[in-house]
């Protein structure tokens, strides 16, 4: 089995060869480091992986004990072992004939029941029978924040074109800009406000649903009659005036960042319907069986999670580029950054120990072509390599301005290329001796337009961006960040250091307010002195 200094020994070995090498060498090599699951083709030829390499990282995967793993959770095993929990967010898309227990219950049952509740709930709304106090909901306001929001906002704005509910929209900050800029163009009679939290107190989800509460209140006598809650807390719920039959639990075995599938995507079914959102479902739950059924070398949540390894724990590359071709997909980013980041930003490994090497990497993107008139130029022609990670699909849904998804493709592709090749000083120099130049002032020009090329990327294409595709798209990259975390020896579905800031901020609230700041450091002290001088 190969371990972590034998990957670090070939990654010195074969540092400095191109990847134009392994073309060369292989006529294969598109289709031999590609991957399909279903329709959906992952393309990772462009990187520095060879045979050797792949066969290497997989035998260091099998040797972390990733399909043990895989099959602990899947079998409802308490693998967040720092919170004594069961990692069940599957559960949320499997079939109705699953059977999955935990502590000898089937959690199905349950699941199912809240879920047939939501879709009713959800089809009330769309169709009109649920209705606000000055008729049809015409709009729906979620506030959330990190989990119960990044994700069910990403969702519906890349499911736009399936849209036929009432427009949604998606309130997180706690800046009171966010709910003041959304609820001013809303008529509080016709409006829907979902509040996600599970525990009812996230104080910047439950600081803007009493924002949305008084806002209402202005307009109509009974506002709890059209608040719906995402929440396990019926105490506080009930306290808030909502009706049970307007809130859906879910339980402490789905991860926040994890939730969208089950009620938290509450919002996504009131814009798309029942149907599409268990399109949506199933085309996860397609990406689950194939995680579980292919072959390690042919298993795409699993190769993409090597790729990303050996970029960032071998190669030594701290960040990650996520571009969607696809302006629909523009929030993927975002959502990736919390689905990598909060799940694998972590120091200590499962045993308790300082971890003995980097983990997770920086996630960041935005959508082409904007980002090529942006960051690109870093990506190109930066001293930091920036491996990048594509996405694209084969059509767009506006079948009048095909000529502009061609245009896309093709920029998506050349950016691919252009990375991999690079441009040569010779073949700068060319270009400046076609202008004219000579002499010292054609080397110093040409120099400004070299590429050092050798950039590794990933191709992700599909045909078309659904509700199935999206959804295989989400799972595809929850599984990889698991498969990540296992090969690293590291809980991904805790979050303890969101905590400590928390803690800070509630501390904080009432020194703003004018309580004795002389406990707090000299920097923030004198920065809270600024804010109370200038009226916070």
């Amino acid at each position: 089995m190969s371990t972590w200094n034998d990957l670090a020994k070939h990654q010195r070995a074969t540092d400095t060869r191109h990847m134009l090498e392994l073309f060369a060498e292989d006529a294969n090599r598109a289709a031999d480091f590609s991957i399909r699951a279903g329709e959906m083709l992952l393309d990772y030829s462009k990187t520095n992986i060879d045979a050797t390499c792949r066969d290497m990282l997989i035998a260091l995967a099998q040797a972390q004990g990733v399909a043990a793993k895989r099959d602990a959770m899947f079998a409802g095993e308490k693998i967040n072992e720092t919170e004594g929990r069961a990692v069940l967010h599957i559960a949320q898309r499997a079939d109705d004939a699953a059977v999955i227990e935990l502590d000898g219950v089937d959690v199905m049952p349950a699941l199912r029941e809240t879920r047939a509740r939501a879709y009713a709930f959800a089809e009330a709304v769309r169709s009109g029978a649920f209705t606000g106090q000055g008729g049809r909901i015409t709009d729906v306001v979620n506030i959330g924040i990190g989990g119960s929001d990044l994700g069910p906002a990403m969702a519906t704005l890349a499911l736009e074109p399936f849209h036929d509910g009432p427009r949604l929209h998606y309130v997180s900050n706690v800046d009171g800009a966010h709910i003041g800029d959304t609820l001013e163009r809303l008529d509080p009679a016709t409006t829907l406000v979902i509040v996600a939290s599970k525990t009812f107190t996230t104080i910047e989800t439950m600081t803007n649903a009493e924002t949305a509460r008084k806002w209402m209140a202005q307009k109509v006598a009974d506002p709890a009659a059209q608040f719906a809650a995402v929440s396990t807390a019926a105490d506080k719920t009930a306290a808030f005036g909502i009706a049970p039959e307007r809130v859906f639990g879910f339980a402490d075995w789905v991860g926040g960042r994890y939730s969208m599938w089950g009620p938290i995507g509450l919002g996504l079914m009131i814009a798309i319907g029942a149907v599409r959102f268990e399109r949506f479902l199933a085309g996860a739950r397609a990406m689950d069986a194939h995680f579980v059924e292919a072959p390690f070398a042919q298993n795409m949540p699993v190769m993409l999670a090597l790729v990303g390894i050996w970029h960032n724990q071998l190669c030594g590359h701290a960040t990650r580029a996520v571009l969607p071709y696809d302006q629909r997909l523009s929030r993927l980013p975002a959502y990736l950054q919390q689905l990598e980041m909060e799940s694998n930003g972590k120091r200590v490994g499962m045993d308790g120990e300082d971890l003995g090497r980097q983990s997770g990497p920086v996630v960041w993107g935005e959508p082409g072509t904007n980002g090529q008139h942006a960051f690109y130029q870093l990506i190109h022609q930066g001293t930091r390599v920036v491996p990048c990670e594509f996405l694209l699909a084969a059509q767009g849904h506006e079948p009048d301005l095909a000529h502009q998804h061609r245009l896309l493709a093709a920029n998506c592709l050349a950016q691919a290329e252009a990375l991999m090749k690079g441009r040569s000083l010779d073949e700068a120099r060319a270009i400046m001796a076609a202008k004219g130049l000579t002499g010292a002032e054609l080397d110093r020009q040409a120099r400004h337009r070299v590429f050092p090329g050798n950039r590794p990327s990933t191709m992700l294409l599909y045909p078309k961006l659904t509700p199935f595709t999206l959804g295989q798209i989400v799972a595809l990259y929850e599984h990889r960040v698991f498969v990540e975390g296992v090969i690293l020896g590291i809980n991904s579905f805790d979050q303890w250091g969101v905590e400590l800031g928390k803690e800070l901020a509630t501390a904080l609230g009432p020194v703003l307010e004018g309580a004795d700041a002389s406990g707090k450091d000299g920097s923030t002290q004198a920065l809270v002195g600024y804010l109370r001088t200038a009226g916070v």
